[in-house]
């Protein structure tokens, strides 16, 4: 292996990318883009629910009860209404995504410690928001129920209220948040997409940079060189893991400073974990090269092999143990899931090269693999 030709083709590629001014924006800045716009605009937190109030009752519990939704920071209250059937226009519109309809003599019936039935409409279009929902008035209902019967045992039994809630409640919940104490998404969200934009960019950078050459002949030139096939493939991908490594760099920062997003790992350990990710994300783009020969085909077939691994068996939506089966073994067999360990273990848990050196050797040995299939299947002669 010839290092000085190795370094010919890398120099060749990297004239080419600078030439074409649209390759250069997709190898430089689509990255930075498509994380600021998934940033700002995909969030997990479930807040500023749309929701009205149907109060049947009008008695002082009941108002009281209400307010506990309106002064919610997971609601949004948009009015009350005399009729639900009044809101169902809304809801169907999406105006709407949920209602409170508190039903006569609640209060009432709270006092004398009778059942109460408190209808609630969600929309269930999402069923993660809604389920999330459920949970949200749950909780509320269940802080006023415990309320209510705390104050009517004080006075019953000539107690404190705090003494009566204890009595109610033996069991007191301290939850404590480990790793992302303000439970802010952003925070997990930001590391995840560094994982998902650098399993979809570098692909297609390399994969439209080798199939262009097929496409204007230029492949050619060297099928007839000296060059030999592994001399050709990495000087061929050298830039763009290159270009990828940088765009890890330029997204840690976005996430750091315009997300907030804490890091408090090894940050050596993190950015030669991401170049051994980006190897592998480029071995995909090559593997994807050698086997089409035009720029459309290469695009679809990137997209196919990048676009949903990074999106449903990464962990960026979805947990992995939340799979199936089935999506658990794809899950593993894929680099994006060892590098999300990587990314949320350096961002928010500390975890450095000790707790997270298997997902290392799995990332290399997934790259060494990869190159090492392109080198079988790329032949330097003219397909028939």
């Amino acid at each position: 292996m010839n290092f000085s030709r190795i370094v010919a083709v890398a120099s060749k590629e990297w004239r080419e990318i600078v030439r074409d001014r649209l390759f250069f924006l997709l190898a430089f800045v689509v990255p930075a883009v498509l994380t600021l716009l998934f940033g700002y605009g995909l969030s997990l937190d479930v807040e500023n629910i749309p929701m009205a109030i149907v109060d049947h009752d009008r008695t002082p519990l009941s108002r009281e009860y209400a307010h506990r939704f309106i002064d919610s920071r997971y609601f949004h209250f948009e009015g009350y209404a005399d009729d639900e059937r009044q809101l169902d226009r809304a809801i169907t519109a999406g105006q709407l995504r949920a209602v409170i309809v508190i039903p006569p003599k609640f209060q009432q019936d709270l006092l004398a410690s009778r059942p109460v039935q408190v209808q609630t409409l969600i929309d269930g279009t999402f069923p993660f928001r809604a389920l999330t929902t459920k949970s949200y008035v749950t909780a509320i209902s269940s802080a006023m129920t415990l309320d209510v019967l705390a104050d009517t045992l004080a006075r019953a039994g000539g107690i404190t209220t705090a003494q009566a809630r204890a009595t109610l409640q033996p069991v007191a919940l301290q939850v404590r948040y480990l790793y992302n104490q303000s439970v802010a998404s952003i925070w997990s969200l930001a590391p995840k997409l560094i994982m998902a934009i650098m399993m979809i960019s570098p692909p297609f950078l390399t994969a439209l940079g080798v199939v262009r050459e097929k496409e204007s002949g230029s492949i050619f030139n060297i099928y007839a060189s000296t060059v030999r096939r592994s001399e050709f493939l990495i000087g061929k991908i050298a830039p763009y893991v290159g270009i990828s490594w940088l765009n890890v760099l330029l997204l840690w920062l976005i996430a750091t400073l315009v997300f907030g997003a804490p890091f408090k790992g090894d940050f050596a350990f993190f950015m030669f974990a991401s170049l051994l990710y980006v190897t592998c994300t480029t071995g995909i783009g090559l593997l994807v090269s050698v086997a089409v020969r035009t720029q459309v085909a290469a695009m679809m077939g990137t997209a196919i092999l990048t676009v949903v691994p990074a999106v449903l068996y990464s962990g960026v939506l979805i947990p992995i143990p939340s799979l199936s089966a089935a999506a658990k073994v794809i899950a593993h067999l894929l680099p994006g899931m060892y590098y999300t360990d990587i990314v949320l273990g350096a961002f928010l848990k500390d975890v450095s090269w000790s707790g997270l050196w298997l997902n290392m050797v799995v990332l290399a040995l997934y790259a060494a693999l990869l190159f090492g299939v392109g080198y079988v299947l790329f032949r330097k002669r003219v397909k028939a």
